[in-house]
């Protein structure tokens, strides 16, 4: 080696592909552990699924519901789910929770369509679905795809009725249909973003009568789902219905290195972090975990971050150690440290004038950092200290854990923002730390397996530390 590539290897930050580094033995825990990952995909597309997910592998590593312990001691394992839409999961440390905690936040929602609570109609002998949509998409990506149906109807007499079609190879799918190039000639003069309009997404669900007469499309779909659930029209005021591409999550490239899925952001930091903790035992700091809601649409409601339910959370693990006081909550979360494990844009050279290649991540490469996340001048962001980003660097170098620190984007490009800004707020460091995704927010997301691997990894020597 050159004395010059001594010094630039010396001197400049790394820039390899992480494939490179891995032998076949690292390979292979790799693609085993993306396995595993793909099969959480294929069952968790709704943050409801999300959390029953998790509630499982937690109650099979020996996690108990916090409501039905009457005390906490060093190494305990508890949860608390809020409303079946997010969920919290701590292990007990050794040290004084008065020192602070250590805690991984991510969130179970993604983009979708949900239907309006007045969904159903008829019109010229076909049936349909009215949806909204929830969060930020590209309309015209969630149109002439297959698409299921999940979610709860919940009766006026509160009983509760599971609904999922289209994922079993039996199950009929649904679609929104587009209109014919021959004739879309008005059509493709809108803006990209008009070129399908909210109220354009209608869902196709029929188009046989019951009978003759008007509405019999309509009366034929709704006798199936009272035949099949027992409902009754006015039972979709009362439920929660949401459309997500039937799609499988599946091994991507002739090398399979990459995984192609709906819902990578940020069901990818969901998996990888509860997977994490599961393998945490007697850490020195109480090591938190947090499965929030809402996080697509500002975090609010009572199941989103801005929400004092996390904050109840760490009080009950206070009261049940018996040392909870008058502002002890407040000085936890000045002492506290966070990992806001969301997504981050991976670099893609077919779009590249959205990116600026020196601050960009890219896939392959590792866990993505972003010290700071917002739009134009920074607006809405939470600004990791230096001194934290520091700790975190030598937390993950001395582990050997591969990383990359980036910028979503080019400046004034556009923006977005985490839930690192919420639990900022309470006075905790905190800097993203996800994996970087193509086609974020699509309804087919592509992440590399080898990030996926390095995320859980990174996670897991946080906690430890």
């Amino acid at each position: 080696m050159s004395e010059v590539e001594d010094l630039k290897n010396k001197l400049f930050r790394s820039k390899k592909s992480g494939w490179e580094i891995v032998d076949d033995t690292r390979r292979g825990e790799i693609n085993k552990f993306c396995d595993e990952y793909m099969y959480f995909l294929n069952n968790s597309k709704t943050e409801r699924e999300i959390i029953k997910s998790a509630k499982k592998m937690a109650d099979e590593n020996g996690f108990r519901n916090i409501e039905e312990c009457n005390e906490l001691r060093e190494g305990d394992k508890v949860y608390y789910i809020n409303r079946e839409k997010s969920m919290y999961l701590a292990v007990i440390g050794k040290e004084p929770m008065e020192n602070g905690i250590n805690i991984i936040g991510a969130h179970a929602d993604s983009p979708r369509l949900d239907l309006k609570p007045n969904p159903l109609y008829e019109d010229t002998g076909l049936a349909y679905l009215k949806t909204h949509y929830y969060g930020g998409i590209k309309k015209y990506q969630w149109t002439t795809i297959p698409l299921a149906i999940h979610g709860v109807f919940v009766k006026a007499n509160g009983e509760k009725i599971e609904v999922t079609i289209g994922e079993d190879e039996q199950d009929p799918i649904f679609t929104i249909t587009d209109l014919l190039p021959h004739l879309a000639q008005d059509q493709m003069q809108r803006k990209l973003n008009e070129g399908v309009k909210g109220e354009e997404l209608n869902l196709l669900v029929g188009s046989i009568p019951y009978a003759s007469g008007v509405d019999a499309v309509k009366l034929n779909i709704m006798n199936i789902l009272n035949q099949k659930y027992g409902i009754v029209e006015k039972d979709f005021v009362s439920s929660e219905i949401e459309l997500v591409p039937a799609f499988k999550a599946r091994s991507m490239g002739f090398d399979s290195s990459m995984v192609a899925a709906y819902g990578q952001d940020d069901k990818i930091c969901v998996f990888t972090s509860v997977r994490a903790l599961l393998e945490i035992h007697n850490p020195s700091r109480t090591a938190v975990c947090i499965i929030a809601d809402k996080e697509e649409i500002g975090s609010m409601g009572n199941t989103g971050m801005e929400s004092h339910v996390f904050d109840t959370f760490i009080s009950e693990l206070l009261n049940k150690q018996g040392v909870n006081k008058p502002n002890l909550l407040d000085k936890v979360f000045c002492k506290s440290k966070m990992l806001s494990a969301d997504v981050d844009a991976a670099y893609d050279p077919i779009y590249a004038s959205a990116f600026e290649k020196n601050n960009s991540g890219y896939l392959g490469r590792g866990l993505g950092l972003n010290k700071y996340t917002g739009a134009r001048g920074k607006s809405g962001a939470s600004d990791a200290n230096a001194e934290f980003v520091a700790e975190i660097r030598g937390i993950l170098e001395r582990e050997n854990v591969q990383y990359e620190v980036s910028e979503l984007g080019k400046i004034d490009v556009g923006g977005g923002g985490t839930i690192a800004y919420i639990l900022a707020d309470k006075g905790i460091d905190v800097i993203d730390a996800g994996v970087p995704v193509l086609s974020m927010h699509a309804p087919y997301e592509v992440t590399s397996k080898f990030d996926v691997y390095e995320a859980y990894r990174a996670y897991k020597v946080f906690w430890n530390n």
